[in-house]
């Protein structure tokens, strides 16, 4: 069935609009992978917020003529049978999902990727997976800005109970001659 020219810019616009909502988006090689495994695939990205999208190369290309860097990070890579998974919340837990399912289907092949605009390769990819969620980095960040405050406000409190101990100690010191 071939696809006319205004279905081939909505694809594009659509791919487009995904590109600009998401924070990473990730090139997956998807050849030799059952219809079960990829549905699989799916449900398991859209519980970490993301969701993969079949699309051809030169559709992908044409959509990402509006994203230079990340153009530039996934053109050399749009060869043969390709899905973009788009994170749209945190590209961490995107990037351990995709990487714990390829090292279980052996035919899925985690490619490329772009956060930022900056190119991940399958090394940069496999350390985005090993960072905490999104929830964690936020807790440890709110626990470093508040050390510094508890700690001051800890000293503050130390030194007029140091000194109401010392008039305690001196009291009792009076008191016993």
């Amino acid at each position: 069935m071939a696809i006319t020219r205004a279905d081939k810019e909505n694809l594009i616009s659509d791919i487009s609009g995904r590109f600009s909502k998401a924070q990473a988006a990730f090139l997956v090689d998807f050849k030799g992978m059952t219809v079960e495994q990829v549905t699989n695939l799916r449900l398991k990205l859209r519980r970490a917020d993301s969701e993969m999208k079949v699309v051809r190369n030169t559709l992908a290309l044409r959509a990402l003529s509006e994203f230079p860097k990340e153009k530039t990070a996934l053109e050399k890579s749009l060869v043969g049978t390709n899905a973009i998974v788009f994170a749209y919340k945190d590209a961490s837990a995107t990037a351990k999902t995709l990487s714990e399912y390829a090292s279980d289907v052996e035919k899925m092949e985690l490619k490329v990727g772009v956060l930022g605009g900056e190119a991940l390769d399958k090394a940069k990819i496999k350390y985005l997976a090993t960072l905490p969620p999104l929830e964690v980095l936020r807790a440890q960040l709110l626990g470093l800005l508040q050390a510094p405050a508890t700690k001051f406000v800890g000293t503050l409190a130390a030194v007029p109970g140091g000194f109401a101990r010392l008039l305690g100690a001196q009291k009792a010191k009076l008191e016993g001659k």
